[in-house]
């Protein structure tokens, strides 16, 4: 058996043609390539889903000296769904068998004597498409209470009862907890309203965002706003809808779109539907098994014990698929989803999306489209959409008719493991092969592009617990090597297939551990110059450069430490048929903090002369032959264009 070499490579198109997702009712061209010196007696293809397994004999389709290739043409389903495959290889009248390798990434496989890992095909809705004005997008994350307070005298906007309100807006958060049970028992808050958030529209504008996420804005007890106490109402201390709305048309003038946070899997127990306080004028659910919401929630022992998020009783889950539950969000005439799209909301973004049944998001997805074709929908999912299972059941996210978009946080968990050393640049290259593979087009340019967010470490603070591993004689001091990771790192976010997130106040170096540290107040007055002019220019470089956008991509890795990509529109037209100029950029980083590389690049394919760093316009690179060749320096980061 030593003297047997399998071959099947996803990734290229030999072996599977088209690369990655397909739509329903296409074909794919699988081959696998088999060197032996025995007597092969069948090649099989396996394929199969979550319900049935398929065995097809593949066809001989050439043999040179002791290589045979054999092929399969398979058509793909008339219905969404999700496929795997392997192959069963029989050679002397002994089994082997190959499939994906031991990373799960697609690309070259691996031989296995029994139970072979499979290949993924996702097989998505036939025409399935995401708004193209998203894929062109910059996302700028508010947490309202911490961004800004518009009142001319910096006075609190309707201060809720038994409350702590910081008295300077540069305190640090903390949470006033009990110590026995760590219960809140007081919620504290800053003063942070949108009528902040409308005084600084045109900062927001000049910073080249053209989308506002807002983490919840409905009336709740808390300052995260995750326990909704009204869905209909924004909250007191926030303002109002007729400001909200003014809100939106300030900020459509400005070409900035407004995406809300949708809490759908549970509510507040303090709240219109449960009511457990008795704080609303309504019959709620833990009132009496009479309220009309009862049917929303399960109780296990009326009315003290029901089943809640995670166990934390302020958050009572809901019957998501409940048809008066669905109606009062998705299906009425003034459903919480057509109230705030009739109000100008162009998205939604569905938290905890793993808790939401599919048949609710599709519903959800379905309204919202109707209601505006060119609206999005982004679930916050935490792995591979594409597979996802929870709660024993495989989701349909990316199937074409649910999410556009999720918070990519892999690629965020992918580039700080490559900056701690933790993955090397190959494998950093193979696992974005993977999502790029697995996911269909139109998801992957979709994705929201995250470093920070309400849920993890402020950006700055984590790249300085990085940095501490960097430090060398050849850098003065921390913030310089910090400063040079958040380079490194932000230049992919931005000029990565997908739509870049900035959380509020990373911008301006803000920094902070988990919750509640990271939800600290923007420094108005107080910004790190330095890395906000960095962030700037790198959002109007991503503006200015429609290759950084919708172009195509291919990756590249030169050693360990350095990793990079083009970003390139050929043919007047982009990844999706768009007709546009044509143009190049080249990505390089080095994460190392004593190692240059030299790199050579064939540039058959790319009829330029010379390129420029759009970071340093004195770097300039002219090329003979076709060949590039540039030195990059230890903690480097380049963005070049092609003339």
């Amino acid at each position: 058996m030593n003297s047997i070499s399998i071959l099947h490579n996803s990734w290229d198109s030999f072996f599977r043609c088209p690369f990655g997702a397909v739509e329903c009712d296409k074909d794919i061209h699988l081959r696998i390539e088999i060197t032996a010196n025995s007597y092969v007696n069948v090649v099989k293809l396996v394929i199969f889903d979550d319900y049935n397994k398929n065995y097809y004999p593949m066809n001989f389709e050439f043999k040179e000296n002791d290589k045979t290739v054999f092929n399969f043409n398979l058509k793909t389903p008339a219905n969404p769904s999700l496929l795997f495959y392997y192959f069963e290889v029989w050679i002397d009248n002994k089994v082997l068998y190959y499939g994906n390798n031991s990373l799960l990434s697609g690309g070259k496989g691996d031989l296995y004597e029994s139970s072979p890992l499979p290949y993924q095909i996702t097989v998505f809705e036939k025409g399935y498409s995401t708004p193209n004005w998203f894929k062109n997008s910059t996302i700028y994350q508010i947490f309202v209470d911490r961004f800004f307070n518009g009142n001319a005298d910096n006075s609190i906007l309707n201060p809720k009862k038994n409350t702590f309100i910081y008295g300077n807006w540069y305190d640090k958060p903390m949470y006033i907890r009990n110590p026995e049970t760590n219960e809140i028992l007081r919620w504290d808050f800053y003063g942070g309203n949108l009528n902040g958030v409308l005084k600084k529209l045109d900062y927001l504008k000049n910073l080249g965002v053209n989308v506002i996420y807002f983490n919840p804005i409905f009336e709740a007890r808390s300052n995260h706003k995750y326990d909704t106490g009204n869905y209909k109402k924004i909250d007191s201390m926030f303002g109002d809808e007729s400001l909200f709305k003014l809100l939106v048309k300030e900020a459509s003038l400005r070409g900035i779109s407004i995406i809300l946070d949708g809490v759908f899997s549970h509510t507040g127990s303090d709240s219109l539907y449960f009511n457990k306080y008795n704080n609303y004028d309504s019959l709620g659910a833990y009132q009496s098994k009479d309220s009309k919401y009862y049917s929303w929630y399960n109780f296990k022992n009326y009315p003290n014990e029901y089943e809640c998020w995670w166990g934390v009783s302020d958050l009572p889950n809901v019957n998501e698929l409940n048809e008066d539950y669905l109606n009062y969000i998705v299906r009425d005439e003034d459903s919480v989803i057509n109230h705030w799209m009739d109000a100008g909301v162009k998205g939604w973004r569905l938290d905890v999306a793993d808790e939401l049944p599919d048949e609710f998001i599709k519903e959800l997805k379905k309204i919202s489209s109707k209601k505006n074709s060119d609206s999005i929908v982004i679930g916050e999912v935490w792995e591979d959409a594409s597979n996802k299972v929870s709660y024993s059941k495989r989701r349909e996210y990316f199937l074409g008719k649910e999410l556009d978009s999720v918070t990519n946080y892999l690629m965020r968990d992918c580039l700080l493991n490559f900056l701690w050393n933790n993955i090397n640049a190959e494998t950093l290259h193979n696992k974005f092969m993977s999502l790029y593979e697995n996911y269909p087009h139109h998801n992957f340019y979709s994705l929201v592009n995250l470093i920070g967010s309400h849920d993890v470490e402020r950006t700055y603070t984590l790249l300085k617990q990085i940095a501490n591993n960097y430090m060398v004689n050849s850098f003065n001091n921390l913030d310089d090597i910090c400063f040079k990771l958040l380079k490194i790192v932000t230049l992919i976010q931005f000029t990565f297939p997908g739509v870049p997130l900035l959380y509020y106040g990373d911008e301006a170096g803000l920094e902070g551990l988990k919750d509640p540290y990271n939800r600290a107040t923007y420094p108005w007055g107080f910004e790190n110059k330095k890395i906000l002019n960095w962030y700037k220019n790198l959002i109007h470089i991503r503006n200015d450069n429609k290759a950084l956008r919708t172009g195509k991509w291919k990756q590249m890795y030169f050693s360990d430490n350095v990793y990079g990509y083009f970003r390139y529109i050929d043919n007047n037209e982009d990844e999706f048929n768009i007709p546009c100029e044509n143009s190049l950029c080249l990505i390089l980083v080095n994460k190392s903090p004593t190692e240059g590389c030299n790199i050579k690049i064939n540039m058959d394919n790319y009829k330029y002369s010379n390129l420029t760093n759009l970071l340093d316009k004195c770097d300039k690179i002219a090329f003979d032959n076709n060949e590039l060749n540039l030195f990059i320096k230890p903690l480097d980061a380049k963005l070049y264009i092609g003339n």
